[in-house]
């Protein structure tokens, strides 16, 4: 089935206008073109959208659930042909767990002031891809290798790695722990988004792991004692929470923070991203 736009939009006129007549002086085109248009898209939809007497027309029943559907849809078109046209450009950064740290506000403020055409905005989303491979965004903050040959990727600085547990935890004492200090414990994952596994400490030495997949859950389950949770240093900047503490683990190699993007199709803003990023992440 293929709908046109000239189809929708000649439905929503002769709504709007009341008469087929009046359609057709709002559209520009002839009484008849509109009576063959509406005709050509109820043959399309297998529905009747219209009841017609001598006074009136008004929609049926399905008529009016089509309508509010053919709104949206122009709208949306609208807005398309606005965003193509104008010059403005949208910039969607996705990540999955925490964007940037410490360094998300200073991200999104010296963006705005030196690139004002550009409108940047954050988008969280629970995926391998932080939203790339989904089309929720042209950028995403990605803390795991992408081994996915749509996409590229640069490393744009290093995170430590901290210790998530329970402020009243015996490690909570400490200003730092070991990944000896966690072999014993529960270690609560996300196998898909998640920085940490197992697989971080030896062979004869690792924790038992229970899976979450979503960081207000994860702190959730921290908090109760239960479990711990080894998460780059990012977490703990964006999402301080009462009953949780974060300690480093100072014998955990750093995590690498990547900038990703459509290796056929990089966003016109990709470079300067990359080098604010960069940037913020050498500053102390």
């Amino acid at each position: 089935m293929d709908l046109e736009l000239r189809q929708l939009r000649c439905l929503v006129a002769i709504v709007d206008e009341g008469t087929f007549t009046d359609a057709a002086a709002t559209l520009g085109v002839s009484q008849a073109a509109v009576s063959r248009t509406l005709a050509s898209l109820e043959r399309a939809l297998g529905v009747r959208l219209l009841r017609r007497t001598s006074r009136s027309v008004t929609p049926t029943g399905p008529g009016l659930r089509v309508v509010a559907h053919a709104r949206r849809v122009l709208a949306e078109v609208d807005d398309l042909v606005r965003d193509a046209t104008s010059g403005h450009v949208h910039l969607r950064v996705g990540y999955a767990w925490s964007a940037l740290g410490r360094h998300t506000l200073p991200f999104q403020r010296r963006w705005g002031r030196a690139h004002p055409e550009t409108d940047l905005h954050l988008v969280r989303v629970n995926s391998a891809t932080a939203g790339l491979g989904e089309g929720a965004c042209e950028l995403a903050v990605l803390r795991r290798p992408l081994d996915d040959r749509r996409f590229e990727s640069a490393i744009v600085g290093l995170e430590r790695r901290l210790c998530a547990m329970a402020s009243d935890d015996p490690l909570a004492r400490r200003r730092s722990v070991r990944l000896a200090d966690l072999a014993g414990r529960t270690l609560l994952v996300d196998r898909r988004t998640g920085t940490t596994t197992a697989d971080l400490w030896p062979p004869d030495s690792r924790p038992a792991t229970e899976e979450t997949h979503d960081v207000d859950d994860w702190l959730t389950v921290i908090a109760t004692g239960r479990s711990v949770g080894v998460t780059a240093e990012a977490t703990a900047n964006q999402y301080q929470r009462p009953g949780i503490v974060y300690r480093p683990v100072r014998d955990a190699e750093p995590i690498a923070v990547r900038l990703a993007w459509w290796k056929d199709d990089p966003h016109p803003a990709t470079q300067a991203v990359l080098e604010l990023l960069t940037t913020l992440y050498r500053e102390p």
